[in-house]
């Protein structure tokens, strides 16, 4: 059994990959425009979304995801926590990349 201290670790490097990951899909202009917390912020973010949504809890093998509805609930969780502001049209794509990291990755 990994240590707390191994465990973050280990989430440290996941979350390293994840970044160079979804930096890898995007275009050189958003490759640009996000910092590496902008886009850890976002990782998080979505993570919340699918927690809070329901989608987790689905018995279908497959569920339909609206990107869309995904990246404005980003940008609303940056508003309140007072990050971005990020355009929901960017996040779109922070999210499409996210989610083939998660697909290659499960």
């Amino acid at each position: 059994m990994a240590t707390l201290e191994e465990e973050l670790r280990m989430d440290e490097e996941e979350g390293r990959r994840e970044i160079a990951f979804i930096r890898s899909q995007l275009s050189s202009e958003l490759k640009e425009k996000f910092t590496d917390d902008e886009l850890l912020f976002m990782i998080d973010a979505i993570c919340t979304y699918f927690y809070t949504s329901g989608v987790l809890e689905s018995n279908d093998e497959e569920v339909d995801i609206d990107l869309e509805t995904v990246a404005d609930f980003v940008c609303n969780e940056a508003k309140e926590e007072g990050e971005g502001p990020f355009d929901p049209q960017d996040v779109f794509f922070v999210v499409q990349a996210d989610l083939d990291f998660q697909e290659e990755n499960a």
